[in-house]
């Protein structure tokens, strides 16, 4: 008997020792990241599993089994079940290079020290450290490749600057939301300025506080994620977190007393049931007053540009108007700007390793700007003697006190985006079916301007007799329909453009060594232009800012069907290889097909890693470049403000000059780099590229009349009233070059504190235009060219051939300092009308930023932001290209009257008519307040 009891016995040990249980968990790093393709094995067996996209895991283990959980690039952790079911484990850093990539491969996320590719990773509390009030600034003070500035002439490009990485435009980049495609604004930038014939996503609309981490891949990926990735892709990624919710308050000031800030936002979460998903929210209104930077305007250029011509007109006159107001009354800087801006980021999990996953966003802004003044000499009440009732004011010796007037330029903005998608598991495969919808609609108003033409109104009878016969003096006009009669008030119309995006994205992990991704993506794209109000058209149009006429307005559609397969291959731990092949087919420019290869190597136990990669890119013209119509007034050296007008390549005139339709552009990129972690706190990375473009799209320069006349370009412009065209075109090949460099030491101790040092730069080896201009017949036979010097130095040197941040934070109890010096190398213009022989340049110059937080207790932090402390301002000379001139240069007369042809007349003194480097507004002061609930 007692036998048998001991049988019974070891029996039921021997089946509790062996008796099993589901666990389930989540894999994260400190900064609460999640960690996918952890692995999460059972010690002592063959038992394992990797955590998912999401950093979850599932697994059956033995009751008293001990997990062995581990990451590249993290240590490895030991964790004894005990009995538990549920785990939350926090992997601590080893030797990685940086975070967690989803940006780059489709295939499963790696740690940064595993990417073939680089890309920079910037946290939500390092763009809030550099106190720039938007997304895109922020950007540009801590990414050396990233560069944007407000344009020196506003219009519609007050609602949105271009911005661009290495070189090649807005364009080139493509915007993701949480890893899915974000849409183009409906604005096409038009003027002579950086970015010119671009257009790209409103990325400044987009809340700071909602964004957890940025990730830009600096390399060409159209392979994996389409069209528009040629020059790389940002990848933003929003908050998922619903415990730590925030209110912020923030308000902020420049050095010259203008440009108020004042905003609020709040960022909070909560939870879905019980752990079943979460929902965060972002809500940001902000207000930030004009900031005003008009020079000094010379008298004598403006009698050279507008004097002279009318009798009676002196230099006399003009001085007498600048004695009053010396800036001519010119409103420049930044604009005043009120947004609202909402969004949402959420998921709900579901049984067998499912996910429903949503988020939206909706961004208001109105912008107030200005037109350039219209003085009395400019728009004289000689020609215009109905202007003093239009306009009084308060010049005694002008009839009814005229004394000029200034049009404003009022823009509103609505941008949304929104993503609906379902994420699964199924037998080992990751299924992501999602389906995005975005939108971009620019409306806009003239105020405080007129139509100036001559159409009279429609002839009316009287019939005085009343016996039904028109007999004479009974048919009548009732007079001019706008100049005196006109209203002062317009609406010009705008542009609207949405998508909707439909994608399937499959992955699996076949083994320790391969990994394979597939899947497809279906894309609709809608643009409009909006007609405008026809007193803001008919005729000249309103003054300063013509509306969109009825025969260039209407709505366009096209759509594109691609499909893509990516291959992932540990040849060892140390050896990868990655490939993507994609074939994309457009509904109006038939199919391509586009490869990428990528590999990296590690070696000295993970500390260093070689990388490289090698991909063909593709990029069809926007429907904005393709459809875009317009007349618009724009300032011509030596002849003042001009009418000219741009034809779209689909249009009748197109066809009348031989302008070819647009194709597509080809790109080849080249990127190789080494990484490396030394030791524990150091880390570096430096990468070469090489881009080249074939066929790249460009908005041409103005072609003006042809100097024996009587061709189709001058009855054209003759016919239109037009001092000039532009038009797209694929006029030339374009190579670009450089080195990105990263260099990140962090937990320095000394003292009591902590402190980081980070230096990254971007040096620009090699801009330029591959080969000769491929000119249309037309303005070849003409002796003009589409793209000329102005044009050359706005695609390839107008962003600073140089850029590098030096930046330090020192950490010590309450309080975290920071000092950032951003240095901005020289650019390169040659201004429209500026003599050939010279060249402007811009000084390199050092920004220095300094910040101070203080935390006040658990809840309450304060922060101040001292942004360009010194006042450091852009500074440009001329340059001799050769002796003719220098001597231009020896002779100050004449270095005036360049300096007025390229600044009109000293309007933008500081920046030119073209462009500059940084910001033109000096130093800035922000301060806010932040609770956490």
């Amino acid at each position: 008997m007692k036998q048998i009891f001991t049988l019974l016995l070891a029996l039921c040990f021997c089946s509790f020792g062996w008796s099993q249980m589901k666990i389930t968990g989540t894999v994260k790093d400190a900064n609460n990241e999640v960690l996918p393709g952890a692995n999460i094995l059972e010690k002592g067996t063959q038992n394992g599993t990797n955590s998912d996209f999401d950093g979850k895991f599932s697994l059956t283990v033995k009751e008293g089994a001990i997990l062995v959980i581990s990451f590249s690039g993290f240590e490895t952790q030991e964790i004894a079940v005990d009995g538990k079911k549920i785990f939350n484990i926090t992997l601590k850093e080893g030797l990685q290079l940086d975070e967690v990539v989803v940006t780059g491969s489709r295939t499963p996320a790696r740690s940064n020290t595993s990417s073939p590719l680089p890309v920079d990773i910037v946290g939500v509390k390092e763009l809030q450290a550099t106190g720039q009030t938007t997304f895109d600034k922020a950007l540009q003070y801590k990414i050396p490749s990233f560069n944007t500035v407000n344009t020196p002439v506003n219009d519609a490009t007050s609602l949105l600057d271009p911005y661009e990485i290495r070189n090649m435009g807005p364009s080139r980049t493509l915007i993701l939301i949480n890893g899915k495609r974000k849409n183009l604004s409906a604005l096409l930038y038009t003027q002579t300025s950086p970015g010119r014939g671009e257009t790209g996503a409103d990325i400044s609309g987009i809340p700071t506080d909602a964004i957890k981490t940025i990730q830009i891949l600096r390399d060409g990926a159209s392979a994996q994620y389409g069209s528009d990735a040629i020059a790389g892709v940002m990848n933003i990624i929003l908050k998922d977190d619903y415990k730590n919710g925030s209110a912020t308050f923030r308000s902020g000031i420049t050095g010259e007393g203008d440009g108020e800030m004042l905003g609020v936002s709040v960022n909070n979460g909560t939870q879905i049931g019980d752990d079943k998903g979460f929902i965060n929210y972002t809500v940001d209104f902000s207000k930030t007053a004009l900031a005003n930077r008009p020079g000094t305007v010379d008298a004598e250029g403006e009698f050279a540009d507008f004097g002279g011509t009318r009798p009676g007109e002196t230099l006399a006159d003009i001085r007498s108007f600048l004695s009053r107001r010396p800036d001519a009354g010119n409103i420049n800087g930044s604009p005043e700007t009120t947004a609202a801006k909402f969004l949402v980021n959420g998921a709900l999990d579901f049984k067998k390793e499912s996910e429903l996953y949503f988020n939206a966003a909706y961004v208001y802004k109105k912008v107030n700007s200005f037109a350039n003044y219209r003085t009395p000499y400019w728009r004289d009440i000689q020609d215009y003697p109905y202007l003093a009732n239009l306009f009084p004011g308060s010049h005694p010796s002008n009839p009814g006190g005229y004394d000029g007037y200034v049009p404003t330029f009022e823009g509103d903005l609505n941008d949304y985006n929104a993503t609906l998608g379902f994420k699964s598991k199924l037998n080992g495969w990751n299924v992501d079916v999602s389906a995005t919808f975005g939108g971009n609609m620019q409306t806009y108003s003239v105020n405080n301007s007129h139509n100036p033409s001559s159409i009279p109104t429609t002839a009316t009878w009287t019939d005085a007799n009343n016996n039904g016969v028109v007999d004479p003096g009974e048919l009548s006009s009732q007079g001019n329909k706008y100049r005196e009669n006109s209203p002062i008030s317009f609406d010009p119309g705008g542009t609207s453009f949405s998508h909707i995006v439909g994608n399937i994205d499959i992955s699996k992990v076949l083994s320790d060594h391969v990994s394979i991704a597939f899947g497809s993506e279906f894309r609709t794209e809608n643009f409009e232009i909006i007609e405008g109000a026809l007193a803001s058209y008919e005729g000249n149009g309103a003054d300063s800012f013509a509306g969109n006429r009825p025969e260039n307005s209407g709505k366009f559609n096209r759509y594109n069907l691609g499909g893509y397969f990516d291959v992932a291959w540990d040849i060892n731990k140390d050896f990868l290889i990655n490939g993507t092949v994609r074939a994309e087919n457009y509904s109006d420019f038939g199919s391509t097909f586009v490869w990428k290869a990528s590999s990296r190597y590690k070696f000295a136990d993970d500390k260093y890693t070689l990388r490289g990669s090698v991909s063909t890119g593709f990029r069809a013209p926007t429907l904005h470049q393709i459809y875009t119509q317009k007349t618009q007034f724009s300032f011509v050296p030596g002849s003042g403000i001009q009418r000219g007008g741009f034809v779209n390549n689909v249009s009748p005139q197109a066809r009348l000059l031989g302008i070819p339709k647009l194709k597509a552009e080809e790109s080849t990129n080249f990127t190789v780099g080494i990484g490396g972690k030394p030791f524990k706190n150091f880390s570096f990375t430096i990468d070469y590229y090489h881009i080249a473009v074939d066929d790249r799209i460009v908005l041409s320069t103005e072609i003006g009349r042809t100097s024996g006349g009587g061709t189709a370009l001058d009855q054209i412009l003759n016919a239109n009233n037009l001092s000039d065209l532009s038009f797209f075109v694929n006029a030339i090949d374009t190579k670009t070059a450089g080195l990105d460099f990263v260099f990140s030491y962090k937990n320095w101790e000394i003292g009591p504190g902590k402190v980081g040092l980070n230096l990254s730069g971007n040096y620009t080896i090699t801009n330029e235009r591959d080969g000769a201009v491929k000119n249309p017949k037309i303005v070849a036979d003409a002796g003009q060219s589409v793209v000329n010097a102005t044009q050359e130095a706005l695609f390839f040197t107008s962003r600073p051939r140089t850029k590098w941040i030096l930046g330090a934070t020192y950490d010590i109890g309450k309080f975290g300092f920071s000092l950032n010096n951003t240095y901005f190398g020289k650019t390169t213009f040659k201004q429209q009308g500026l003599d050939s022989n010279l060249r402007t340049e811009f000084t390199p110059k050092i920004v220095t930023d300094l910040g101070v937080n203080y935390n006040v207790d658990k809840n309450w932090t304060v922060s101040f932001n001292a942004n360009n402390i010194l006042n450091v301002l852009p500074e440009w000379s001329f340059k001799a290209e050769n002796a003719a001139g220098q001597a231009i240069l020896n002779d100050p007369a004449q270095v005036k009257t360049q300096s007025n042809l390229i600044t009109f007349n000293q309007r933008y003194s500081q920046m030119t008519y073209d462009g500059y480097h940084f910001s033109q507004l000096g130093s800035m002061f922000n301060l806010s307040v932040n609770y956490r609930f």
